[in-house]
């Protein structure tokens, strides 16, 4: 079994890899977003709100889309992610569109030894919790950078979603945080013909694992809700019901597909 530095090695190669990749793919747009296109949903914009002035970290921030949004809607962001390849060509974004963003590059179980600030939000969204072994090591560095009564914004993809095979025939998958997930994959969900080979070291996380970890370090939760719909194709055999909501056709509106979490630090 790979040992925990191992996992970091992993992901953060299969990150670099598939960085120019999603640059490149109509999922990410990057065309539409340099000309000026929001790339946050309705989902976590809602929980928001009006962000001008505020400072937000940005965690698993990838080459920073979401992040420069923050910016151009007047907020002070900065964006943190693992992989050096996504961080380089962040900066290259930021640095052409002419914004105030930072990105720092680290592992985000380490992020406090890179940063010293507080922030009046933390947010990290879609694909985010998977990558790491231990939520309560996760919810610690939250709870660290958030000032007093500070807001914690997450959007991710529901625990059902990954329990499934990728067709979703089948219940594959424990839907406890029972061991890594070791698995090979040939191209991504940006671009699924994409020549690309990685691997991947994951877990599955609970609902109840997730929202203890941030109760248990000091975050009230004001709100949990659950979602029928992603509003990324980026699942197989799925169906655009209403523009920019997809579910998997055979499932219809039966599970929930995302949730999203807005916390108080107290």
């Amino acid at each position: 079994m790979e040992n925990k530095l191992d996992y970091i090695n992993i992901n953060k190669q299969t990150w670099n890899n598939k960085t120019d990749v999603h640059i490149a793919s109509e999922f990410y747009d990057m065309q539409g977003f340099l000309d000026g296109k929001s790339t946050l949903n309705s989902i976590e914009l809602e929980l928001l709100g009006d962000i001008t002035g505020k400072r937000i970290l940005h965690l698993q921030c990838h080459f920073g889309q979401d992040t420069m949004t923050f910016s151009r809607k007047g907020a002070k962001a900065t964006g943190v992610d693992l992989s050096d390849k996504a961080i380089e060509r962040a900066r290259e974004f930021a640095s052409k569109l002419n914004l105030d963003t930072t990105f720092v590059c680290c592992d985000i179980y380490d992020a406090p030894k890179f940063i010293d600030e507080k922030f009046d939000i933390v947010f990290t969204s879609y694909g985010t919790i998977g990558w790491f072994p231990d939520l309560d090591k996760w919810a610690k560095v939250i709870s660290h950078f958030l000032k007093h009564d500070g807001k914690f914004i997450m959007a991710d993809f529901h625990p059902i979603v990954w329990m499934f095979d990728n067709d979703f025939k089948e219940v594959f998958y424990n839907y406890f945080n029972v061991e890594p997930i070791i698995e090979d994959e040939s191209g991504t969900y940006a671009d699924k013909e994409a020549e690309l080979s990685t691997q991947t070291m994951t877990w599955n996380h609970p609902t109840s694992e997730l929202l203890n970890s941030l109760i248990n370090n000091g975050l009230q939760i004001n709100c949990f809700n659950e979602y029928d719909y992603s509003p990324y194709n980026c699942f197989n055999e799925t169906e655009e019901f209403e523009p920019n909501k997809f579910r998997i056709k055979h499932f219809g509106n039966k599970i929930p597909m995302v949730y999203s979490i807005h916390g108080t630090k107290k």
